[in-house]
């Protein structure tokens, strides 16, 4: 006797891990993001300060080694940074650029390093107590950094960012 019934009976797709699950629906899916988080005793605008001053962009963003100039607009929205990544003499000159801002709240930005390729990085400042929680977000966009499985490319990411946010602490902390 052949039955159609299903109940309790769990597919092949429901049974693979979310990210993978995401990818065999088709719909709905949004990749996750690495993210780091850390409490710093800066205000957000303080935080702000920093991320407003372009040329501060390789004091706190691990692997930007030199700025080479900063659009007069920075941070608003379509301006840019432009950047030189690597260690010398085996640089690469590229440039970050503002996809939203919302001052003391969040930046948003394509960084830019082909042929690497390029990352999304969102940063958020929510205010805690008299400081801030830093929040970022990041996951390469395009390029071949894209090829590594999500989860090999969210722990080297995320371990990167965990310095980046403490250099953005610092600074942040150092100027109030």
């Amino acid at each position: 006797m052949c039955s159609n019934k299903t109940e309790g009976v769990k597919s092949v797709r429901d049974r693979l891990p979310g990210v993978a699950r995401g990818v065999a629906r088709g719909v709905g899916y949004r990749p996750r993001m690495a993210r780091n988080e850390r409490l710093t005793d800066a205000t957000p605008a303080q935080v702000w300060d920093v991320l407003a001053d372009g040329w501060l962009y390789p004091s706190w963003v691990v692997g930007a080694s030199r700025m080479r100039a900063v659009d007069d607009t920075w941070p608003a929205a379509g301006s840019r940074l432009h950047h030189s990544v690597g260690v010398w003499p085996l640089l690469i000159d590229d440039a970050t650029i503002v996809e939203e801002a919302e001052p003391s709240r969040r930046l948003q930005l394509k960084a830019r390093g082909w042929p690497m390729g390029e990352a999304r990085v969102v940063l958020t400042l929510e205010p805690e107590g008299q400081g801030t929680r830093l929040v970022i977000e990041e996951d390469a966009i395009a390029g071949p950094g894209r090829l590594a499985p999500p989860p090999v490319r969210g722990v080297s990411i995320a371990w990167r960012n965990v310095e980046t946010l403490r250099r953005l602490a610092l600074l942040a902390e150092g100027r109030s």
